[in-house]
């Protein structure tokens, strides 16, 4: 059977392809932004990739094509499939009729760290040799890919509250059907398709409902906005998680850049955590993973081992390079939430070393200026902030800046920005060792390695 997929390069639709791959699928896919890692790592699976929408993808006809949310009507290849009557389904209603079906689901949802939170679980359970199947919107550093089908009923989800496709508006996470759910956090998000966070709210209702009263529930201990959504109704056990405050289990800071940390339960230390990871996020991240693992049978401590050996996802606070004390980091945070809590956590392990930020504006939300008058409180952890200003944005990111131009400014070209920091490794700015983090939720014309190149020219002249 062959599938073609509309999006293949998404990190939701990517995965996807390898799982269809995996199932002995023949899977092409069409995208019209390809880049790594996604690209490299549907080559590395044999999947036939097609830059562009064009018709003549789809001559002669797949068996089925799945069609990613990114797609509308008058896309040249979506208006091609129903000219044609081809056969068609979304991305998430494929994977629950295929995949899913008869498994034990542990979904992973909330605007913030749902690609580290699953991959980390996914991780505990492959170190307690479960084996499970996953699907991460990245890629963790402790796999090959960002997908697999597994060995086991257990089935790690990335579950994302955006919209299906152009034909079905339910948020994706509808369509799994979790046994366990995490509910990392909930923030306003998406305006694109979001009026507002109330919206955002009844469709997390919706998945609360679909988790069965033999399964289980894991919230933080503070959350406004959750609490507000299981106050709507909810039939499943609830576990409470914090880091540093009440709830029936607690993360405690043993190092303040959260690079080593006690899990507790119900005021017992049960271990402590030693890991690469920095920052509040990423302690309670590991925190919801460890008890996700625990409601299908991973012992605590097995988790706490698993999780001192975890190594990250690619894009999430990834180091690409370092040049004369210069390190450079690529960082998928798109909203002022996550700018603040990684710049936090980096800034609580390099102490006073000199943070520099580079933030491209690239969500749908940002390109929207729904955050805006957050943006220069969300960075203020930088020494210095670049602001890059692309094409198209219909606002200016001049007027974020306004009065913080002594730490920030704003660049309308990838070049400018790298040549402005090349000058400033020059006249020894960095001399006492400096940290640039890169941070878009897209390729951004390639500036992370373009960067290493020119810092490392600039280190041999």
């Amino acid at each position: 059977m062959h599938i073609h997929i509309l999006g293949i390069c998404g990190t939701f639709m990517g995965s996807l392809a390898i799982l269809a791959r995996e199932l002995g699928y023949r899977v092409t896919g069409s995208d019209a932004n390809v880049y790594p890692p996604m690209s490299t790592q549907l080559a590395s699976q044999g999947i036939e990739l097609m830059v562009g929408y064009s018709p003549d993808h789809l001559d002669p006809a797949p068996d089925l094509v799945v069609i990613g949310n990114a797609m509308s009507r008058g896309n040249p290849a979506v208006e091609y499939v129903l000219d044609k009557g081809l056969h068609y389904v979304s991305g998430p209603q494929w994977l629950c009729e295929h995949v899913l079906q008869d498994r034990w689901v542990l979904a992973v949802a909330g605007t913030h760290g749902k690609t580290t939170t699953a991959s980390m679980l996914a991780w505990i359970l492959e170190y307690a040799k479960m084996e499970p199947g996953y699907l991460i919107g990245g890629v963790p550093n402790n796999f090959s890919v960002s997908a697999r089908l597994g060995g086991s009923p257990f089935f790690v989800m990335e579950a994302d509250e955006y919209d299906t496709a152009f034909f079905d508006k339910r948020s994706k996470f509808v369509h799994y059907r979790p046994r366990t759910l995490v509910l990392n956090n909930l923030e306003f998000d998406h305006a694109d398709i979001f009026p507002d966070l109330a919206a955002i709210q009844r469709q997390f209702h919706h998945v609360v409902r679909t988790v069965p009263a033999n399964g289980q529930i894991i919230v933080p201990h503070h959350d406004g906005a959750i609490s507000d959504v299981l106050a709507m109704g909810s039939w499943t056990p609830i576990v409470t998680a914090s880091v540093g405050e009440d709830g029936e289990w607690q993360a405690r800071l043993v190092k303040e850049d959260g690079s080593v940390f006690e899990v507790m339960h119900h005021g017992n230390i049960l271990g402590q955590v030693h890991w690469e990871m920095t920052g509040n996020h990423s302690v309670s991240n590991g925190l919801m993973a460890l008890i996700a693992a625990r409601n299908v049978g991973v012992q605590p401590h097995h988790a706490i081992e698993a999780l001192s050996e975890f190594g990250g996802v690619k894009r999430r606070m990834e180091k690409i390079g370092e040049v004369r004390g210069v390190t450079i980091y690529d960082d998928f945070a798109h909203h002022p939430t996550a700018i603040q809590t990684t710049l936090a956590g980096l800034r609580a392990r390099v102490g006073d070393k000199h943070v520099l930020a580079i933030i491209e504006p690239r969500s749908n939300t940002m390109r929207l200026g729904s955050h805006r008058s957050e943006l220069a409180h969300s960075a203020t952890q930088a020494d210095q902030v670049i602001w890059y200003q692309p094409q198209g944005l219909d606002w200016s990111l001049d007027d974020v800046i306004e009065g913080h131009e002594a730490t920030m400014h704003v660049a309308s070209t990838v070049e400018a920005i790298i040549e402005t920091v090349a000058q400033q490794m020059q006249a020894g700015a960095y001399n006492n060792g400096a940290h640039i983090v890169v941070m878009s939720n897209g390729g951004f014309e390639g500036i992370h390695q373009r960067l290493l190149a020119r810092l490392q020219e600039v280190g041999h002249e």
